[in-house]
């Protein structure tokens, strides 16, 4: 099997009394979007911040594309966006490009002009004139210009409007087609559900589940709205294998299901249906279960 492109084993930071990090392993494989989930403070960023070598572990270890994330041959393949980026608000992008172009040995001027294009970012105006989304364009730019192997895109999104989070998505899809790997921490459940291929949840420093979105969805509950010719009869779904919770209406009957339906469908083979329902699998709620501890 090929090298993963991060591992981590036993990953640990303890700050004072403070477990931040609780012996995390982990595994991200070349060409995937792994998504990276849990609640404020529960260590997403200092994961990230021991991944990239900003924090020693206390114990443990972790490794990007076999090496330190520190080392800076590494470094030069990796486009890393912070959740929170500061840039001297007298800057403008064209001399963040700059400054960030030489660090890398240089980056592609005609792929820097399509990304301000696509993002409808203008690279000559000072950082300090823009809205909190131009700025988070200016992250974008600076983590994507050199088409790095591996992205780590801590709440990528945040400050963006509807359509270019849109943009944002098909961006990313474009740079895994191109063969990058992403490791994706985001609080934007859709957007996550939207690319990952994998989800790691991670709560009061540990890694609760890691998961493929179809495991997640076959986990997830679904909502089944059958609306009938009369009231179904009592007693028809509540023994019904998955079945979670059902509302008798007047017309019809509202479940509530875990796992797969066909059951469910068998038991309303009998009954007049007269319009299904679905609103589909509720991914948010499950992710919503592990942060608060609901599932393990």
């Amino acid at each position: 099997m090929p090298e993963p492109v991060i591992a981590a084993s036993g990953l640990t930071k303890r700050f004072g009394s403070l477990t931040a990090v609780d012996s995390l392993d982990l595994a991200v494989n070349r060409g995937e979007v792994f998504g990276f989930l849990g609640p404020n403070g529960a260590g997403k960023t200092t994961t990230i911040r021991l991944l990239l070598g900003f924090l020693n572990p206390t114990a443990g270890s972790a490794a990007v594309f076999g090496r330190p994330g520190s080392d800076p041959a590494i470094r030069r393949r990796i486009g890393y966006l912070p959740g929170d980026l500061h840039i001297d608000p007298r800057y403008t992008a064209n001399d963040v490009v700059d400054f960030f172009g030489r660090l890398r040995g240089g980056v592609d001027p005609a792929r820097v002009r399509a990304l301000c294009e696509r993002f409808a970012l203008d690279p000559s105006r000072p950082v300090g004139q823009l809205s909190t989304g131009n700025r988070r364009k200016i992250g974008i730019l600076q983590a994507f210009m050199s088409a790095p192997d591996l992205l780590i895109l801590d709440e990528p999104t945040s400050g963006l409007d509807p359509l270019l989070q849109q943009e944002f998505q098909q961006l990313v899809r474009d740079e895994v087609a191109r063969g990058a790997t992403v490791f994706l921490s985001s609080h934007v459940l859709p957007e996550v559900e939207a690319l990952a291929d994998r989800v790691g949840i991670i709560r009061q420093g540990r890694l609760v589940t890691i998961a493929t979105l179809e495991e997640l969805r076959r986990r997830a509950r679904q909502r089944i709205d059958l609306f009938t010719r009369g009231q179904p009869p009592r007693g028809l779904f509540e023994a019904v294998p998955g079945v979670v919770s059902v509302a008798y209406h007047d017309s019809g009957v509202h479940l509530v299901v875990e796992g797969p339906v066909d059951a469910v469908i068998k038991a309303a083979a009998g009954l007049s249906v007269e319009r299904i329902h679905t609103p589909g699998q509720d991914l948010e709620e499950l992710f919503l279960e592990y942060y608060h501890g609901g599932e393990s």
